[in-house]
């Protein structure tokens, strides 16, 4: 039974026990450790066209396939392991998709030994600390912003797959980069303070 008492962003809806978990536990949360980055970065680049409620839901799957999102350990995916995993359906079965998060791992490796860590990298895009937005109402919150725009077409420049700003934007959201609780929502000041 979700717990009624809280005043929540709208988006998790009422029905999805681990959706209103992922919301009032993950999403929003300043994000430092660079494999969690790198599993927002394949997930998010995995919903591209569909529902987060669909990646979220594959996402253990996502876990035990790709090497608990070991970058190393996937830029080392052979040919024969994509077919492996374009064969399971506890992942969603798009080639494209698939072949990106080996060709990010390997970008996402190139971007950790220049800047020492990804996660440097990505906080550069706004400055090092989290952009707190005040949005009211869903509607108000964008789908891409300028800093997206940027993180975006410089993932592109080096080689990234699935980056576009609206994906990024969402990736940003995710980690912690940018507030988009609504401010009645009872995260919005518990994230704020975690900036």
């Amino acid at each position: 039974m979700v717990n009624q008492d809280k005043n929540r962003c709208p988006w998790p809806g009422t029905i999805h026990q681990a959706y209103i978990d992922y919301h009032d536990q993950e999403w929003g949360v300043p994000v430092h450790d660079d494999r969690k980055q790198f599993e927002f970065l394949i997930l998010e680049g995995a919903q591209a066209g569909l529902s987060w409620w669909t990646v979220l839901n594959k996402r253990e799957n996502y876990r035990r396939l790709f090497a608990q999102f070991d970058p190393e350990k996937v830029a080392r995916f052979t040919k024969k392991r994509i077919e492996k995993l374009l064969a399971d359906p506890g992942i969603i079965r798009n080639r494209q998709k698939v072949n990106a998060t080996v060709i990010n791992a390997k970008a996402f490796l190139e971007v950790r030994a220049e800047f020492g860590s990804f996660d440097d990298y990505l906080w550069q895009f706004v400055g090092g600390r989290p952009i707190q937005n005040r949005w009211r109402r869903l509607q108000e919150i964008p789908a891409t912003t300028p800093e997206s725009d940027a993180l975006s077409k410089d993932l592109k420049r080096r080689g990234f797959k699935f980056v576009g700003s609206t994906i990024v934007y969402a990736h940003m959201q995710a980690t912690g980069m940018v507030n988009d609780h609504l401010v009645s929502c009872f995260r919005y000041e518990e994230c704020a303070r975690k900036a």
